[in-house]
Order: C-alpha cells, then structure tokens, then sequence
C-alpha cells in the first residue's frame, strides 16, 4: 500500500512513524509546503517528499493521511477525494465543506475518517463500559489543562493554528473530550457557561472555560477547560451510590474504589506503552496507532469507525455554542 501524508509537523511525523512500526511494507510518501520540513523528513524517515499533492499523486497512491493546520483541511479533504484516495484527517475545527466532502466521499465510494484518538484509549473504553453498567445517578468532574506556550515547545504558540480564534486553542481542548464526553454518558441537554481571561497570552479568545452540564439520562458534569495550567493535567472523577473512579489522564493513572475492601485499585490495560518524549504525560501514542489502524480496517474490511463527519457536526455544534 502507498500512503500519502499531508503536512509534516508533528501530527504527521507521529502519524508516519506509527505507520512504520505497525507495517514496515507500507510505502510513505510526505508532502508539505515548506521545503526544512521535506528535507528534514526525507533525511529522518528516508522517504520521498514533494511540495504539492498533485506532485505526489502520481506515485499511484491508495490513501491520504491529511495533518496539517485544521484551517486547510477542507480544501485538501476535497483533493484527495477527487483523486480517488481514502482520506484520514485530524481534528478538523470547523465544519468547512463537510456536506460536500462527506457527499463526494460516497460518490467516490472512499472512506472518509476523522480522528478522535480519545475514543482510541483503553481507558475510556473501560469508563464507558463502567457508567453503562451502573445504576445509580453519576455526577463527574473533569479539569482539563495545559500552559498554551508549553504545547509545543519547539515553536511560538503565536505561530501556529492554536493562535487563531477559529481553531484557538480551547477550542481544540473541547473539539478531543466531547466526543467521549457525549458517547460515554449521553446527549447534552442543558449547559451552563463561564468563561473568561487568566493570562497576559497574545491571543484573542477565552483561556479558561467552566461548563456545568447535565445529560439527558440524568448525569450532571462539571468540565473544566484552560491553556492556563502551567503544569499539564488531565484529571476526572466519576461517582455514583455504586461507582467510584478517578483518572489523571496517563496509562496507568485509572482508579478504582473496591466498595467490600473500602480501597482505590489502579486498573492495569496496557501491557506496553508507547509514548514520545517531549509530551505531557498523558499523550500516549497506543491509541493514535488503533485509530490507524481502524482507518485501514475500514478500507480493507469496511467496518465502521467509532466516530466521524456526522457526529462531529453535532460535536462543533456544541462548541460553537459554549463560544
């Protein structure tokens, strides 16, 4: 198979070298608009790198894996659908073109896939499998945070996407939890808002966000959002009168209590993790690679993924509405 990878920051780089351990037989091809990036991926990876898609295209390739900044996606979605690729894509942010694209894609007959890699982690997996087998009431909490400037350490946070008030950075916290947020304890039917500014950051936009929430099945949250933190965290609390489970958002951070035992049990799911340095603690890269690997289960064997194009409508949606 020959795959095409659109943008070569460090989505792609994650998404190429991911693709390597799982199949070394893989053919990749990068493409990107600034010429370091090329060079420096053609160096690290030995692949060949070209500066456009249709430059690319003519390597007779199956699939496009598209990660660069979320504004582009759109357009780039598009081309890669017209020549006939399956297409993966990051996060996208905005509903730009999606009728179209999602139309396109069942006129090709292509599967069109969107990351959500947090319906990815074993740990949500077994959340949601926890609060569907509880029958009591839940309540949760979940504070979600990280310094804006500490993203990405190796470039100004003014530089890249997450300085743009369509693709800001809170946006991008909202647009990864709420699909798990939504799949694992039910529509939202009632929300209330606070937000506001805690920092001197160059940027245009709310750094911090409170969101008391309540779903349709009777479970009420309260979501704490920020690019505040100036230590990255990522802690959740689930209760009810028969379940009680914590997560500090790393692989082996998921909590327990054992009622008869009166005791918190860390839940082991990983027999190895894979993580990259340079990232908080909670990126953990087992979950970027299942997702992957369903895109190419889907191509190959057409099951479904667990998230796409239509459920994120409802997803930017919502967010447009806690803006």
């Amino acid at each position: 198979m020959k795959v095409i990878v659109i943008g070569l920051g460090s989505m792609g780089k994650r998404r190429i070298r991911l693709m390597r351990q799982m199949d070394s037989d893989i053919e990749i091809i990068g493409v990107d608009s600034r010429k370091d990036r090329r060079e420096e991926l053609a160096d690290s990876f030995g692949i060949k790198t070209y500066d456009t898609l249709d430059e690319a295209v003519v390597e007779g390739v199956d699939c496009a894996f598209v990660c660069t900044s979320p504004l582009s996606h759109s357009n780039i979605i598009s081309g890669c659908l017209n020549y006939g690729l399956h297409t993966f894509t990051e996060i996208n942010l905005v509903s730009d073109k999606y009728e179209e694209n999602m139309a396109l894609a069942e006129e090709k007959k292509r599967v069109l896939f969107l990351s959500s890699t947090f319906l990815y982690r074993k740990e949500i997996q077994y959340i949601e499998d926890a609060v569907n087998h509880a029958h009591s009431l839940l309540t949760y909490s979940y504070h979600v945070g990280q310094y804006l400037p500490d993203w990405h350490p190796w470039e100004k946070y003014t530089d890249y996407f997450i300085s743009d008030n369509r693709t800001n950075g809170c946006r991008e916290l909202m647009a990864i939890e709420f699909p798990w947020i939504h799949q694992v304890f039910g529509e939202i039917v009632d929300i209330h808002v606070r937000k506001g500014r805690k920092t001197g950051l160059n940027i245009n936009y709310s750094d911090s966000y409170v969101l008391s929430v309540e779903h349709k099945n009777g479970t009420q949250g309260t979501i704490m959002l920020d690019v505040v933190s100036r230590k990255a965290v990522r802690n959740l609390e689930i209760f009810g009168e028969d379940l009680y489970l914590s997560w500090d958002g790393s692989a082996n951070g998921l909590r327990k209590y054992n009622f008869e035992d009166r005791r918190e049990e860390t839940v082991q799911l990983y027999e190895k993790v894979n993580r990259q340095s340079g990232y908080a603690e909670y990126i953990v890269e087992n979950a970027y690679l299942d997702e992957i690997k369903a895109f190419f289960e889907e191509i190959h064997n057409g099951k479904k993924a667990r998230y796409g194009f239509r459920e994120d409508r409802y997803t930017l949606a919502l967010i447009d509405k806690v803006e």
